[in-house]
């Protein structure tokens, strides 16, 4: 073989060599980014996770602190509101209670079913949990 055939040989080696590490290397990092997003991911999850269940307690408090007011309010007591961060909850909260402190009846005096003031859910529902309900019959 020549010199120069040689020489030809040898930097097509080093080359595809270098060409070959190259791939390796990046589909190992590429690798590394993937599975770095995953856990990304699984941190970002459970994060939201925290932030449903902190957010159905505060629900379920303020269901709880609407049925207290409700019951109180028959009896003319008013117990003191929750403080919320969100103010369009805290306004449709204060819609619900002012419908409950009208709707509240004088003595000697009959309400029907379609005056009381029903409370309004903020939790979002699942199609999976809509149920049919029968409606109200009015007397």
């Amino acid at each position: 073989m020549s010199l120069p055939s040689k020489i030809t040989l040898g930097a097509a080696v080093v080359i595809s060599s270098a060409i070959i590490g190259y791939v390796h290397y990046k589909q190992s990092e590429d690798r590394l980014k993937l599975h770095e997003g995953v856990l990304r991911d699984i941190e970002q999850q459970q994060r939201r996770k925290n932030e449903n269940i902190y957010t159905l307690q505060q629900q379920s408090d303020m269901a709880k602190q609407l049925k207290q007011l409700e019951g109180s309010g028959r009896q003319g007591q008013m117990p003191n509101p929750p403080v919320e961060a969100d103010k369009s909850r805290s306004n449709a909260r204060l819609d619900v209670e002012a419908a409950a402190v009208q709707s509240d009846e004088a003595p000697g005096e009959t309400a029907d079913a379609s005056s009381e003031a029903q409370p309004v859910s903020e939790e979002p529902i699942a199609k999976d949990e809509i149920q049919q309900q029968p409606p109200e019959a009015s007397s």
